[in-house]
């Protein structure tokens, strides 16, 4: 389908990519990744030919059409359904031949033509793919111009996947998608009859989605068969390999040397020293692995406050006057908290965290915040309030009033802005280094609870693994909006689902709660039998007619390992839990009888651990029930 043969490609004198060779397979999904940076969407446009390589060639099979996403989102007076149906060139232009042609011969030929590419069920195919990407049967029939960007650009991700091109490229197409959409996404790929390249930076899309790995390195193309958690294996195994490779041939030249040094210049020894050196020369250096410049950013951890931080009675928040959009949400966050907030695009995932950063005022109800609580608020729209002149210096000198220069530019050294960086006008950043100065800027006052709405946007696979090791360090409250299931598993420890106007805890973690998404009713249906099973009370029966134990079904298994999962889990985060009381305890502080805030502290601290250990025996007790039945 596609052959890239040593392609050198340079952008304002810096080389993106030399010498690159690599074949991709017809009806093959591949993942193409690399930092940010590294030149993905270059290659895109190469392919595309956008832009013209200094040397090397690309080919694509004759005749096959390659398609991408627009990079302006469609905004005309034209509903959803007419503008995917008419972003089919060929499919319109048949369309209208047949209505004005009288050629009986032609009208057949059209008709034909309509056939194989599928014209009658058009319309019904382009439903569901808008479908999949969120949008309703109503929504489907309304005008472009009444969505916002986010949205209109997936109405130019559906006219993409409509015109089923031979060669389909997607850049970063998860962007403006919610979970559900995401997962949607994710299956049509899969069942994609022809070719696609994917750059993305989605793992859990990656590892579902693509069957081959494209690597972009040191300005070369790797191919890695299989999906990305594989790819991450063999290219950690094979950079150790490397890695023993360099230093073996390091100290090799370095004991010949020492043995040239020594003999070379006395007569006995000359010709065995001229024959090391002649080895020497015929030794090339490996070249050195190139050092990875990954930005490990944290959050400052916060002042601890008593809890509640925020406690929530019968609110309603929404953005016009009796028309809330989210009603009668009950709930209280402690410091300890990590909430993923799931639930589709609309549903009122940014409503709600608005309300609880004080963005918006509750419409009925009450809301009461700790008095000292502050709150660190992350979004993408912040993006465009960044002042587009200034500099990441420029912003952090705003909050650092009174500091020295020095002092500003190290803690922007601490979310990736060295010297070469700081300074630069805020309009030449890129996306993922806009995210990370929002980032120091929102965390500067090392708030009690930190509120990330889709964080990941634009940020690469090592970014991205910063940002979970910096949530997972943090010890003050973490609210999540992400469609991300790699981060949410990673981060959360409780997931609240907003549908239907209401804000509802979800018991289960991000996998049951994908199962649910996905619309697997079968397993679910098996799962709620075997519930019933399992809380049924046994029969009496006499013991010295037992039967013989039945083998447990391979449902009932499949049930058992993913009930054991989650045992597992919990009894992990319990654990973690006790030791956090169990350090807050040892503070010597606490023990100071004059204080009594330190006495009602230790208190508090002292019946919260013990209900922590309650739990974990209770935990640790279903787990080895568990283990027992699925070992029978």
């Amino acid at each position: 389908m596609l052959q890239i043969s040593e392609l050198t490609y340079r952008i304002a004198g810096k080389l993106l990519l030399e010498n690159a060779n690599v074949t991709i397979p017809a009806g093959h999904k591949i993942g193409i990744v690399g930092r940010n940076g590294s030149g993905k969407t270059t290659l895109y446009k190469l392919i595309l030919g956008e832009l013209e390589n200094d040397d090397g060639q690309i080919r694509v099979r004759k005749s096959a059409k390659v398609g991408q996403v627009a990079q302006e989102a469609p905004g005309g007076p034209e509903t959803l359904l007419e503008t995917v149906l008419s972003s089919h060139p060929e499919l319109v232009a048949l369309q209208n031949e047949a209505e004005t042609t009288n050629n009986p011969n032609r009208i057949a030929e059209i008709h034909e033509r309509l056939q194989d590419i599928g014209a009658y069920e058009a319309e019904a195919r382009a439903a569901s793919i808008l479908s999949g990407l969120g949008f309703s049967d109503t929504e489907q029939r309304r005008a472009c111009s009444e969505f916002s960007g986010g949205w209109r650009m997936r109405v130019a991700l559906a006219c993409t996947l409509f015109t089923q091109p031979d060669l389909l490229l997607l850049d970063e197409p998860t962007n403006y998608l919610d979970l559900e959409g995401v997962l949607w996404l994710e299956n049509f790929i899969k069942n994609y009859p022809y070719t696609i390249l994917i750059i993305s930076h989605d793992r859990d899309l990656l590892n579902q989605a693509a069957s081959a790995i494209v690597h972009l390195e040191n300005r070369e193309l790797t191919f890695y068969g299989g999906n990305f958690d594989k790819f991450e294996k063999t290219y950690r195994e094979q950079k150790k390999l490397k890695q023993a490779a360099i230093k073996k041939q390091s100290l090799e030249r370095a004991h010949i040397q020492k043995y040239v040094d020594r003999f070379r210049y006395k007569a006995s020894k000359a010709k065995q020293a001229q024959s090391r050196i002649k080895m020497l020369e015929k030794m090339e250096p490996l070249a050195a692995l190139a050092e990875e410049n990954t930005v490990q950013f944290n959050f400052p951890n916060p002042e601890e406050l008593a809890p509640p931080l925020i406690s929530i009675e019968k609110c309603s928040v929404g953005y016009e006057k009796g028309k809330p959009i989210l009603r009668n949400i009950n709930m209280r966050m402690d410091m300890e908290d990590r909430i993923a907030l799931l639930g589709q695009n609309g549903n009122g995932k940014s409503t709600f965290a608005k309300l609880l950063a004080d963005r918006l005022t509750p419409m009925d109800g009450q809301i009461k915040r700790s008095r000292k609580l502050s709150i660190g608020y992350f979004a993408q729209h912040q993006q465009d309030e960044l002042d587009k002149e200034g500099t990441p210096l420029s912003h952090l000198r705003l909050l650092m009033k009174g500091a020295t220069e020095a002092q500003v530019r190290g803690r922007l050294g601490g979310f990736g802005f060295g010297v070469d960086k700081a300074t630069n006008q805020i309009s030449t950043l890129s996306g993922g280094e806009k995210a990370r100065l929002l980032f120091a800027l929102m965390s500067f006052k090392a708030p009690q609870m930190i509120i990330l709405d889709e964080p990941t946007n634009h940020l690469d696979m090592d970014s991205r693994q910063s940002l979970i090791h910096a949530i997972n360090e943090y010890e003050g409250a973490v609210i999540l909006i992400s469609h991300d299931s790699y981060l949410v598993e990673a981060c959360a420890d409780r997931i609240m689902v907003i549908e239907n106007g209401g804000v509802h805890n979800f018991d289960g973690d991000i996998n049951d709660y994908k199962a649910e998404v996905i619309g697997n009713k079968a397993t679910l249906k098996k799962k709620e039998k075997i519930e019933k099973k399992e809380i049924k009370e046994p029969e009496k029966i006499d013991s010295s007619n037992k039967k013989p134990k039945k083998k447990i079904s391979g449902a009932e298994k499949n049930y058992l390992r993913d009930k054991i999962r989650d045992v597992e889990r919990r009894v992990d985060y319990l654990n973690k839990e006790v030791k956090k009381y169990t350090k807050a305890l040892g503070n010597p502080k606490l023990y100071n009888n004059n204080d009594p805030a330190a006495k009602r502290a230790l208190q508090q601290f002292t019946r919260e651990k013990k209900e922590l250990e309650e739990k974990l025996v209770e935990a640790e007790e279903r787990w080895i029930d568990l283990e027992s039945r699925f070992n029978q």
